[in-house]
């Protein structure tokens, strides 16, 4: 599938990116500037016809150190000699959309579709697919108000769970809830031992 998009999509860059849990579900992560375009070859390809898109969900990948193995050369008893090491390396946070595309015309799938953004501050447009599969679209909505994700070219971009006024995205691993529960009418439990410092004459009756 890799090398037919690359063939009918010319510049498309598509890279696999395997999973090695028991189901075996790898993915294909593709470049924003050409994922309409991939997009509309996946579902009108008569072979493919991805016609359902069942899921798109939010992931949020925070800046880390990961482990990785290197060869070297290195000498050793008076020979030059390749050896494996494990060295660090950082990764940058991003952003990521996945997207679970069946064919109920053909009765196959999952195909697994990835699309990453450049980082979890300022670069985080990605190309809406709704315009391709209108089913994405509450789903574009729901990871725009939790995750922050901007997808371009979506018909109607707006907070589908929070309020308008809402600054921030609470399905991001860094969100810190707020202590301030002035708006809880009713407070309770945890949410009663907060509002106390905010509002004691009311949290003791």
């Amino acid at each position: 599938m890799k090398a037919r998009i690359e063939v009918a999509v010319p510049g498309a860059r598509v890279e696999i990116i395997r999973n090695d849990g028991p189901r075996a579900q790898h993915s294909l992560l593709l470049d924003n500037e050409h994922a309409v375009g991939v997009a509309t070859f996946l579902r009108d390809d008569p072979q493919l016809r991805l016609d359902y898109c069942s899921n798109v969900t939010g992931v949020d990948w925070l800046d880390a150190v990961l482990k990785e193995k290197v060869k070297v050369k290195k000498i050793l008893d008076g020979a030059e000699k390749e050896i494996e090491e494990v060295v660090d390396k950082k990764r940058p946070g991003y952003l990521e959309a996945v997207y679970h595309f069946y064919s109920m015309e053909l009765k196959h799938g999952p195909v697994i579709i990835r699309l990453r953004t450049g980082n979890r501050t300022d670069q985080v447009h990605l190309s809406s697919l709704t315009p391709v599969w209108r089913g994405c679209e509450f789903q574009e909505r729901e990871i725009f108000d939790l995750y922050g994700i901007v997808f371009e070219g979506h018909p109607d971009l707006r907070r589908i769970l929070m309020w308008d006024g809402f600054l921030d995205h609470p399905m991001r691993k860094d969100y810190v809830e707020p202590d301030d529960y002035e708006y809880e009418p009713t407070p309770h439990d945890k949410v009663r031992e907060k509002a106390r410092r905010h509002r004691p004459e009311e949290v003791k009756r």
